[in-house]
């Protein structure tokens, strides 16, 4: 049997662990930006977005540094997309094993979140 866990309203939505690995939907996820802070189970790189998306860049920045993987540093080439940093940017989408992106930056987080989110 699996075991689950729900997380009540105080975390402002529904996270479900199973045999220890957060599943969250990235409505959930979106849901969670009303909290003053991000959800304990995530990973450093979705810490990231989701300061990103609550407006502090130096946070998520800091928070995608620390997660010296792939995904961490796609967070990071976005973070310095978005700041307008192109030389950087390119430097961790390389780090990161993803091609430079171009696409608008809200559907580039959207689909970081996803794939994070698995």
């Amino acid at each position: 049997m699996v075991a689950k866990r729900t997380v009540g309203r105080a975390d402002h939505g529904i996270l479900a662990l199973r045999h220890g690995v957060l599943n969250m939907t990235v409505d959930d996820f979106r849901q969670s930006l009303t909290a003053a802070k991000p959800p304990a189970e995530l990973k450093l790189a979705l810490v990231g977005l989701w300061w990103d998306a609550k407006g502090d860049w130096t946070r998520a920045h800091e928070s995608a540094q620390r997660d010296e993987g792939p995904e961490g540093s796609w967070v990071h080439a976005y973070l310095h997309r978005k700041e307008g940093d192109q030389d950087n940017a390119v430097y961790w989408y390389g780090r990161a094993g993803k091609p430079v992106c171009r696409e608008p930056l809200d559907a580039e987080w959207l689909r970081i979140a996803r794939d994070l989110l698995g």
